[in-house]
Parts: structure tokens; C-alpha cells; sequence
């Protein structure tokens, strides 16, 4: 099978914890250990967060006196993407001898005209007290939000169009090459009348990019894994419940948080509409059971799975299955 995985930036850097190299790098191996299963058998795509490291890059330079003005955000897009991307290569390399990888960096077309640019919802960075916010707000000229308990900056976040690399990448997934890319979701750049490519301040949601990305290389299964066991049911109340499987529908008529869960449900659904194929959303650490069904949140495309009555999780139509629990498309059972 041909699997994109999207690594939530808050599972390779938890809350609270220092930004130290040595903690990411930590993290990231974890990582790759439970991608490593997936990896052995499968074609494999993965991209990457990064809000934290990213917040934590735009920090440093609006303190740096030596520059006259800040990087701009998609120069320090690119930055992460090779600063994580690295630490996934190497972690991959030594975890699979033998087996080919390659980090490309990733631009992301976006619309000049795209509303996002007027009400920005992409959280990067650390978390802050209110106080502490609103004067770094003031100082630096940043817009914050609540995120949860606490308080960080936000971005602007436009709609991604297409992967410009996206031809690169479905090369190296033919030679079989474990691909590392659209990490922060990728650079946003916007295209001029001349057809030439110039970057934009903005932050990409990685995971509507990963949907983007794993519609256009065709492939199998979209997983969404990040620090959470999957998509709630009631969330925020004490009444939350983690929901198993479910359909586009469903999931669409759930109350999100837009800065967190609202972006990965509205990815797992474009997928799942635009391909026929499933999509799931769950914590890193159970990467291999929710590739075969067993964790996290399981959506499949509309008609496929039919809510419970009794019961808020949504259990699956019969419907022909691979083995690792995946809905076989009528183009995949005619093959």
C-alpha cells in the first residue's frame, strides 16, 4: 500500500517541554520506531508539524539585534523542514539499514486572495499566560489566541492548492525511496503573472497539505497522528468519548476546536470524499494498530458506515477489507 503519515509538531515536542535539540531528536525517534512496522512493508510518505519549531525559530529572530528585520515565516518554513526533516532521515536510516530515504523540501501553492490571510488561526510557537501574550502582542505586533489553558501566537493559515514538488515525490516513491516532505506543511509560496513562484508570510496547515499530497501521489490511506487518541465525541465536556469509526458526514457535524482537531477532521474528509479511500486520526504511538483498525479514529467516505442509534461510536457497514482493516475501493477489488 502506498500510506501518507502526517506527524502531529506537538507530538515531537509535547507542551512544556524545553525546545532543546535533544528533546526533538529524542522524540523523533520514538517516532520513527512506531512508523518503523509501516515502513517495512509499505510505500511510505511522511510529512510533519510545525508550529513549535517554528514559533520558537520566529522568537529568536524578532530578539536577534543584528538582523534589521525578522526572517520572514517561509524562509523559516524551509528552515524547519530541513531541521526536522534531517533528524526523520537520520532516524530513519539507522531504524531501516538498507532502505533508501530522502527529505525534499516542499513548496505549497496558495490564493493571494484567500480569506485566511484576514483571520489568522494557525498556532505556532510556545504557550504564554494571557499577560505575557498580549505584551509580546503589543511589543512585536503579533495576534493571540487562547490555545486551551493558555495563550500563543497566531498565523495566517490559507487553504493549500497543490504540492509543487508533487511530481518529485511520486519519483521517488516509484523507486522506492521513503519520502520526508510538506513538513509544516510545506513553504507557501503564491504564483505571479509570469508564472514565477514567490513565498508569502504564512504558515500552511500540514495536515490539509498531507490530504492534498496523498490525493495527488494516489494514495491508499491518509493516518493523522499526533498526541491524542483520536477525534471525541462531546469534546470539552465530561461526557467525551473517543469515536471509533466514522463517516464524513458525521465527523463534519462535530463542534472542533478550528486551531487543533477542526483542521485534521476537515483533511481526514477531503481525502476520504476525493479518493474513495479511508483516513484515520490517532496518537503516534499507536501508528501500526491504527493502520489495521484496532486505535484511533477511523473515517471512511460517506455511505459507507451508518450511525448507531444507541451508541455515539459509528461501526462499519460490511464492506470488503484488506488485511489491515482498510475499505477496498471497486477500482481495488476489479484489480
Amino acid at each position: 500500500m502506498k500510506i501518507v503519515v502526517a506527524l502531529g509538531g506537538n507530538a515531537l515536542l509535547l507542551r512544556g517541554e524545553p525546545p532543546d535539540s535533544e528533546v526533538q531528536a529524542h522524540h523523533i525517534e520514538a517516532a520513527v520506531r512506531a512508523l518503523a512496522p509501516i515502513a517495512r512493508d509499505h510505500e511510505l510518505v511522511i510529512t510533519h508539524g510545525n508550529g513549535p519549531q517554528i514559533g520558537l525559530l520566529a522568537l529568536e529572530n524578532a530578539g536577534d539585534t543584528s538582523l534589521s528585520h525578522p526572517y520572514p515565516l517561509d524562509v523559516l518554513g524551509a528552515q524547519t523542514q530541513g531541521m526536522v526533516g534531517y533528524w526523520l532521515l537520520q532516524a530513519l536510516q539507522n531504524e531501516l539499514p538498507g532502505r533508501q530515504v530522502a527529505c525534499v523540501v516542499t513548496q505549497t501553492l496558495v490564493s493571494e486572495d484567500d480569506p485566511a490571510w484576514a483571520t489568522p488561526t494557525k498556532f505556532i510557537g510556545p504557550v504564554y499566560e494571557k499577560d505575557e501574550a498580549e505584551r509580546l502582542a503589543d511589543e512585536r505586533g503579533w495576534q493571540v489566541r487562547p490555545d486551551g489553558q493558555a495563550w500563543r501566537r497566531v498565523v495566517a493559515s490559507p487553504d493549500p492548492i497543490a504540492i509543487v514538488e508533487e511530481s518529485l515525490v511520486e519519483l521517488l516513491l516509484w523507486r522506492e525511496v521513503i519520502v520526508v516532505c510538506a513538513g509544516g506543511g510545506g513553504v507557501p509560496v503564491v504564483r505571479d503573472a509570469n508564472g514565477c513562484l514567490r513565498g508569502v508570510e504564512a504558515v500552511v496547515d500540514k495536515d490539509r497539505t498531507s490530504a492534498i499530497l496523498a490525493a495527488s501521489v494516489k494514495a491508499d490511506a491518509l493516518l493523522l497522528l499526533t498526541d491524542v487518541a483520536g477525534v471525541e465525541a462531546g469534546y470539552g465536556t465530561p461526557g467525551a468519548r473517543t469515536i471509533r469509526r466514522s463517516s464524513v458526514d458525521e465527523l463534519r457535524r462535530l463542534d472542533l476546536p478550528a486551531g487543533s482537531m477542526g483542521p485534521k477532521v476537515a483533511a481526514v474528509c477531503e481525502f476520504a470524499e476525493r479518493t474513495g479511500h479511508f483516513a484515520a486520526i490517532g496518537s503516534l504511538t499507536d501508528a501500526e494498530a491504527i493502520l489495521k483498525g484496532e486505535a484511533g479514529t477511523f473515517v471512511a467516505p460517506s455511505g459507507y458506515l451508518a450511525e448507531s442509534e444507541h451508541d455515539e461510536t459509528v461501526e462499519p457497514r460490511q464492506q470488503p477489507c484488506d488485511e489491515h482493516g482498510l475499505g477496498i475501493t471497486a477500482e481495488k477489488q476489479n484489480h
